[in-house]
């Protein structure tokens, strides 16, 4: 995955925001939304692809693009720059591979502390039993 391609290749766009500002936000578009097309991106290799897919899938749109916007600082070009960083962010954890789950076994020692637990418990229903008399 080449960072730097990816960044390029994200496209921009200004629109207004909602975000900090004041009066100062009605007047200028500085929410930033950035797309990248997975599908058609040369920074990506064809497995990169297919692994953002499966693992992204709820967050692509219909035609594979993923969308992401910022509107928390009042700077168009902070709001790019974050834009551009929480992509890539993303997709690098994306394409981490997940460790293997190792089993574990339950001990011994806690195997026998809960057969004597319940003993104890089966002892304590027994005595609350009315008396057999026979």
């Amino acid at each position: 995955m080449n960072e730097k391609l990816i960044a390029r290749e994200i496209a921009y766009k200004a629109v207004r925001s909602g975000g900090p500002g004041g009066q100062h936000a009605n007047k200028v578009s500085s929410k930033v939304v950035g797309s990248l097309d997975i599908s058609g991106s040369l920074a990506l290799s064809d497995f990169e692809k297919l692994r953002i897919r499966d693992r992204l899938e709820h967050r692509l749109t219909a035609n594979g693009e993923l969308i992401l916007s910022c509107d928390a600082s009042r700077s168009q070009h902070r709001n790019k720059a974050l834009v551009a960083q929480r992509m890539v962010t993303l997709l690098k954890g994306a394409l981490k591979k997940p460790r293997k789950r190792i089993p574990t076994k339950v001990s011994k020692g806690i195997k026998i502390k809960r057969a004597e637990s319940k003993k104890q418990h089966s002892k304590k229903k027994a005595l609350r039993r009315k008396p057999n008399i026979d």
